[in-house]
């Protein structure tokens, strides 16, 4: 074994340059990532980018001068904690918001973010100013109907055109929570919209009593109209329709009421109806 190693040292100490090469050129790029080559600080090309010429595979680079750096090509999340944020009516909100994102660009991403840890400590910030200025727009009630959409539609807008900056776009942002502070702007609120809700229930029934009263005139003056029309036909039928409502009006015990008696001579005109004569 010595004399085999005293004789073939040199083939061997090759064979082994050589396979150290081979495994520190090689490199697999896998669907989901995508790689920058860098030589002495500097990109030099691209594997597996968006719209690229190469795919995903085996390939090789320069040993000891080149390195690859691999880069997600899969969405991303931006997670927000909590921030306190100033609604346009003076109400101090909290937001709980994330963004998504992926890497488009990623020579741009590794000269000015480094990686994709370096882009969410980038784009935190951005998104929280962002979402300042938009909900400052608006007030905590439109964030509780369809508008809340048009915002973060503006929101995910101007965060993609910062991002555009660090090589990545912005897909999509949502807001998961907003909820007014404990203690005593929460209380305010409560207390401010049971305000509002009571003085739109007296608005509501003042408009239903309004309605009311012009439906019922409305009626009453079709009503009076159908009778003068029904009564014009016939006077002799409009005066006795008129008497026996007198009649009735006059002779109809009250309930609970005394039995008062009347008087009447049967030749008293009041009567005239009972005696057939018109």
């Amino acid at each position: 074994m010595e004399n085999l190693w005293n004789n073939y040292r040199g083939p061997f100490i090759a064979f082994g340059i050589v396979l150290v090469a081979l495994f520190s050129s090689a490199y697999i790029v896998p669907e989901e990532e995508q790689v920058v080559v860098i030589r002495t600080g500097e990109p030099v090309r691209t594997v597996n980018t968006p719209g690229g010429e190469s795919a995903a595979g085996l390939y090789f680079k320069v040993p000891f001068i080149e390195t690859a750096r691999r880069v997600e090509k899969r969405v991303l999340d931006l997670e927000m904690t909590d921030e306190e944020v100033l609604s346009n009516d003076q109400q101090r909100l909290l937001v709980n918001a994330y963004a998504r994102f992926r890497i488009v660009n990623p020579v741009r991403m590794v000269e000015r973010a480094g990686d994709t840890g370096g882009v969410r400590v980038a784009l935190e910030p951005i998104l929280n100013s962002v979402l300042r200025q938009e909900l400052g727009r608006r007030t905590f009630q439109a964030m509780l109907t369809a508008e809340r959409g048009s915002a973060l539609a503006n929101v995910r807008a101007n965060l993609d055109r910062q991002a555009a900056q660090y090589g990545a776009e912005v897909i999509d942002v949502q807001i998961k929570r907003t909820d007014l502070p404990d203690g005593a702007p929460l209380t305010s609120a409560f207390a401010r919209m049971e305000t509002d809700r009571a003085r739109e229930a007296r608005t509501i029934r003042a408009q239903g009593q309004r309605d009311a009263v012009i439906i019922r005139a409305e009626a009453d003056a079709e009503a009076a109209k159908t009778y003068a029309d029904a009564f014009g036909k016939d006077p002799g039928f409009y005066d006795f329709y008129r008497a026996m409502q007198s009649y009735d009006t006059t002779f109809a015990k009250r309930e609970g009421g005394p039995e008062n008696g009347l008087v009447l001579s049967t030749e008293n005109e009041y009567l005239r109806q009972f005696r057939g004569q018109r």
